[in-house]
């Protein structure tokens, strides 16, 4: 990606660069950014935890190693991805194209084996790649993983009752994040999550949800523990609640974000329903949208049902923490998201104007 390179790219423990190329220069930070945004993470020219997950990653080529299920050290990268990719192709492979060589994907290419006469142990060697290699035939004008998304939702039916969601506050434990001023004295980040995560959860269970919170009040678990209490409860969706913060107080707004980026293919129904959360705040509150974005962030790919995290506002700047420390305000911003919800189950049956459809009638309806 970075224009001009001479440097030798061979083994790793022989490469060569000039001495101009072993500075971080302004030209290597706009490339940076370049693969960042690629790569479905945050666009900020340095080099981070996420982004060397991401480089990592992006170093494996399909073929160059020996793939294979490995419970708890799952083969992560590129070359994972490719597979996924082809087997999807070829009509085996339905899920997220995440680069996670899981069950889903081992059961995957076992299918495949068994049906191209291979050995079916769901290891990926030579052999398999050989007869990938030799195929054209593919699923062309759309995306497997897509049409089963839209499908299992169109299964599920309009009702809210019965389904399965995951409510994720941020932070917890220890780390509250910031304090800031509110309506009614101080407040922390962590206070505001988790105030809204059980408005959001008391109305789901009126309508006759199963919900569970991703955390107890003191524990602060990490993105994969998160994705892996939703992936064991079996959830239909999950949706991951945010605020955000930056060094002056101009960035405002409310942001969503789906599982996606530009190297794979996105989740349809995560976009969908990121989309309608991210409208029917704007349309209730005075938040600026943000609009919904493509991301790669854990919790978002290692989840198996759809996933959205919401950003809800920055609370670096005044406008927003005025709103965000409003109980009122929290109240319209958890009915948007429960009626975000219904929308996305309602499917073409949705014929009410974004912002006018209101949780009691909702309810009503539900109940009826």
């Amino acid at each position: 990606m970075l224009p001009g390179f001479e440097g030798d790219i061979g083994e790793w423990d022989q490469r060569q660069y000039s001495h101009d190329e072993q500075y971080f220069d302004a030209d290597l930070s706009e490339t940076l950014r370049a693969f960042q945004q690629s790569r479905g993470v945050v666009a900020s020219g340095s080099i981070d935890d996420v982004t060397l997950r991401e480089l990592r990653e992006a170093s494996y080529t399909l073929g160059e190693r020996v793939l294979s299920y490995q419970p708890n050290q799952e083969f992560i990268g590129d070359d994972v991805g490719q597979l996924q990719k082809q087997l999807q192709e070829l009509g085996f492979y339905t899920d997220k194209l995440d680069g996670h060589f899981g069950p889903n994907t081992h059961e995957a290419l076992s299918n495949y084996q068994l049906n191209y006469g291979l050995q079916d142990d769901g290891v990926c060697r030579p052999a398999t790649l050989r007869s990938l290699s030799l195929l054209g035939r593919r699923i062309t004008g759309g995306s497997a993983q897509r049409i089963h998304e839209l499908e299992t939702v169109r299964r599920a039916g309009p009702m809210l009752a019965g389904k399965r969601v995951v409510i994720d506050p941020a932070l917890g434990g220890a780390e509250k994040g910031m304090t800031v001023n509110g309506l009614y004295g101080p407040i922390s980040e962590e206070e505001l999550l988790w105030d809204l995560a059980t408005r959001v959860e008391g109305r789901m269970v009126a309508t006759g949800m199963e919900t569970i919170i991703s955390r107890p009040r003191g524990d602060n678990p990490t993105a994969r523990e998160r994705a892996d209490i939703a992936n064991g409860f079996d959830a239909d969706v999950m949706i991951s609640l945010h605020m955000d913060r930056y060094q002056n107080e101009k960035a405002n707004g409310v942001a969503t974000f789906y599982f996606g980026s530009d190297k794979g293919a996105s989740s349809l129904t995560g976009e969908t329903l990121s989309g309608f959360i991210q409208r029917e705040i704007v349309a209730r509150t005075d938040l600026n949208n943000c609009y919904n974005h493509g991301r790669t962030w854990e919790v978002l790919r290692l989840t198996t049902m759809p996933t959205v995290e919401v950003c809800l506002g920055y609370l670096t700047n005044p406008s927003d923490v005025a709103i965000l420390t409003d109980p009122k305000q929290r109240d319209s911003i958890a009915e948007a998201i429960v009626v975000a919800l219904k929308r996305l189950y309602l499917l073409d049956q949705d014929d009410q104007p974004t912002g006018t459809y209101k949780f009691r009638d909702l309810l009503m309806q539900e109940r009826a």
